[in-house]
């Protein structure tokens, strides 16, 4: 549906093969338990619990399912629950062949967190294995969230919209730099303030750019206009290409002024750190979006599920829940 112009920058960033992502971290990353050919993991010698002490930089061993959480600022917010099943079925047949990346938890020693892997983690749950391989990793807040967003861009796993909150939240809350994000994750810095600048679209462009109804190039025009969710509205009923947005946008810019209480003004509404913390918890927690709109004393909570098997596996989570109705 788009045609529109790519750069020799934004080509290097849309090109696996050109970009610089994780150098010297593929090894790490390798993600290939659907495929047969590929090598087991090595033996691993029995597993000490977490100590006090600092993890050792870089550790491979076993370690129960049960010792391992998930990572509350994983920056994949939804999970595709029909992708871990079919892995599920394969990690049945060959076991969990590439180790997940983990850090001792902040929260208790007794447990590891995800930096990368909980795919695998997930799938590995319902092919029910006791054990998994891991490398443990001695990592800050920081490190950790780069190495995930990394590893994430690295297997294309983010939405836009995943992908631009990624860049932002490392710049805001880990006081990273433009051009040191950029030589961090290799890709160039007017792609990354191209990204972070769609965090700035209204909640309805939002979700129709995260589910891929619409490209980064129609997002990119609905920055531009003075109605966005009226346009992104024609994108999708009519399938309109980049280039007739692009019109349709410069065109709604002659003919009238911006309004003060139009749609911008319905835009989505800047969050409190907690707020954001809270959304990116859940979400993970569900392997589901989630969206959290509150006043300080009450609110609403949506869950956006893409598919018939997401809301299974959501009334099935909620039938364990103590006292549920649905567990009848």
């Amino acid at each position: 549906m788009a045609d529109a112009h790519i750069s020799e920058d934004e080509e290097q960033d849309l090109n696996p093969k050109k970009r610089g992502l994780g150098r010297g971290l593929n090894a790490l990353f390798e993600d290939g338990e659907d495929e047969a050919a590929q090598t087991s993991a090595p033996p691993a010698s029995a597993v000490p619990e977490p100590s006090g002490d600092a993890a050792p930089q870089s550790n491979r061993r076993m370690v129960g399912i049960d010792k391992i959480l998930a990572n509350p600022h994983q920056p994949r917010r939804v999970l595709d629950m029909h992708k871990i099943e079919e892995l599920a079925e394969s990690i049945k047949i060959h076991g969990v062949l590439q180790p997940l990346l983990v850090r001792v938890s902040p929260k208790s020693e007794k447990f590891y967190e995800i930096i990368a892997g909980e795919r695998r983690w997930r799938a590995a749950q319902r092919a029910q294995c006791h054990d998994v391989p891991v490398i443990i990793l001695d990592l800050d807040d920081a490190q950790a969230y780069e190495i995930a967003l990394i590893e994430n861009l690295q297997r294309e796993d983010l939405n836009p919209i995943d992908e631009a909150d990624g860049y932002r939240k490392m710049l805001e809350e880990y006081n990273y730099t433009q051009e040191d994000l950029a030589q961090k994750i290799g890709k160039s810095r007017s792609h990354i303030a191209n990204m972070i600048r769609l965090t700035g679209l209204t909640v309805l462009a939002q979700a129709h750019l995260s589910d891929g109804t619409i490209t980064v190039g129609h997002a990119r025009a609905l920055l531009k206009t003075n109605d966005p969710d009226e346009l992104v509205k024609k994108i999708v009923s009519r399938g309109l290409s980049v280039r007739q947005t692009e019109r349709l946008a410069a065109q709604d810019n002659i003919l009238g002024p911006k309004k003060s209480s139009g749609p911008r003004a319905k835009s989505k509404p800047s969050k409190d750190v907690d707020t954001l913390a809270l959304e990116e918890e859940v979400s993970n927690a569900l392997g589901m979006k989630v969206i959290i709109d509150t006043n300080g004393a009450s609110g609403t909570l949506k869950i956006q599920f893409k598919s018939l098997d997401q809301l299974d596996e959501l009334l099935h989570r909620l039938s364990h829940f103590p006292g549920s109705r649905l567990s009848g």
